[in-house]
């Protein structure tokens, strides 16, 4: 089976945020469920494809999972600083895991971060319960960054998201 990473196209933004929305509600990434504020960003990929670029992993005429690209800092990054890539919001429906679609999209970011001028890292935030998504990290050279990591709701003291870099 061949997949095919490319841009997301307009007629799959549906699509894609509903697979988006449930890997993180079926993995149980989300702390409020289907009442989690987090979830309508996630379904939100006409809002994130205005402001970054989003690609999609296909094979055999299905989506099989997406990503959101931050080519800097700007509206769509978490943690990204000058010179820095960042990787948002990666996604593989379970039909489509172990197949290599997540690897392949990650992969893409890093050729799309190689090629942008003056781009000289490329970062990431995660939960530590993402274990599947750190391996595929670290088996393409990306570090722990402790000292970046952050909590996205202050309010709530038990959120910590981990961060990773892969210096270019």
């Amino acid at each position: 089976m061949d997949i095919v990473i490319r841009p997301v196209e307009s007629g799959e933004h549906g699509e894609l945020g509903e697979i988006t929305a449930r890997a993180y509600l079926l993995d149980g990434l989300l702390d409020f469920g289907e009442d989690d504020a987090y979830l309508e960003e996630l379904r939100n990929v006409t809002k994130r494809a205005a402001a970054a670029e989003v690609l999609v992993a296909v094979a055999d005429g299905a989506l099989l999972g997406g990503v959101t690209f931050v080519p800097g800092p700007g509206p769509m990054a978490d943690i990204a600083g000058p010179g820095e890539a960042e990787i948002r919001m990666l996604a593989v429906a379970r039909a489509g895991r172990g197949r290599g679609a997540g690897e392949a999209l990650v992969r893409a970011c890093v050729d799309r971060a190689r090629a942008a001028e003056g781009c000289v890292r490329v970062v990431l935030s995660t939960q530590s319960t993402m274990r599947a998504a750190h391996r595929v990290y670290e088996r393409l050279g990306f570090t722990r960054t402790p000292e970046r990591d952050w909590n996205p709701l202050p309010e709530l003291d038990d959120i910590t998201l981990l961060t990773y870099e892969l210096t270019l």
